[in-house]
């Protein structure tokens, strides 16, 4: 599958997944996931960052928050238009453009550090996105990106419940699959039956990789493995959103930093 492809997928996506992630119902995102990502990123007050695949923006807005000064892309024209609009109703000092990560539209260093939530693993030729972050960033930056736990969430994934429903194992395979645009179908699981019933499901193209996979690109782009953290929700995050409690049992996600040498 190639990003022409991949891109139509998330056009088709972006309307209803702008809709219902504000409402409220990306859980693992809004109760886990970004707040652990946020957690392991260094200081980025004052400094020029690039967002990739920024959807419609929520992420990008937080980074913001933290004093960066934001540029985003995304390869869906609907995802960037919500973006826009959202600036526009309360600046944050956002630049959007529509784009595509393997062939970045910037001068060499042009960046302090760039992010991915949740979107590297959803890009054909993550290699060449690799090499394009190397070139973008400044000597010294980083790059900080979250994806699917190669090992945990492979093409094969199931959960295993006891009695009361909830999740005391999980049933992985085809961890060397390593599929090239393989089309996964799903809403967020918190939705409302009433909502669910109507909603047309997300077309997601997985490009899963294994985790030697993943070390081998990361090693051939330049760049040097600083970080690496697997979130777990808390006790309490797992009792006040049972969503996000089967990050307790094995991990989901995957978190990494990357440096780009300073010489």
């Amino acid at each position: 599958m190639q990003s022409a492809e991949v891109g139509a997928c998330w056009e088709g996506n972006a309307e209803n997944w702008t809709k219902f992630s504000r409402a409220g119902y990306d859980i693992y995102r809004d109760a886990l996931n970004t707040p652990a990502f946020l957690d392991m990123i260094p200081p980025v007050a004052a400094l020029r960052g690039l967002d990739l695949g920024c959807g419609e923006g929520t992420n990008t807005r937080r980074l913001a928050e933290h004093g960066a000064l934001m540029t985003a892309i995304d390869i869906a024209p609907t995802f960037i238009r919500h973006a826009r609009e959202q600036e526009e109703d309360d600046p944050r000092g956002i630049r959007y453009e529509i784009g595509d990560g393997a062939d970045l539209p910037f001068e060499d260093e042009a960046f302090d550090f760039v992010t991915a939530f949740m979107s590297l693993m959803d890009m054909p030729n993550q290699a060449g996105v690799l090499r394009q972050v190397f070139r973008v960033l400044r000597r010294g930056g980083f790059f900080q990106f979250s994806i699917l736990h190669p090992c945990f969430v492979p093409p094969h994934r199931k959960t295993i419940r006891d009695e009361n429903g909830d999740c005391h194992a999980v049933e992985v395979a085809d961890y060397f699959d390593e599929t090239d645009g393989r089309i996964e179908t799903w809403l967020f699981s918190s939705m409302p039956s009433s909502e669910r019933e109507n909603a047309t499901p997300f077309r997601v193209p997985r490009f899963h990789r294994t985790l030697s996979t993943w070390v081998a690109m990361i090693t051939a782009s330049g760049f040097v493995l600083e970080e690496l953290r697997e979130p777990m929700a808390s006790e309490e995050a797992a009792r006040l959103y049972p969503t996000v409690a089967d990050t307790r049992v094995v991990p989901i996600f995957l978190h990494l930093r990357l440096r780009k040498p300073a010489s």
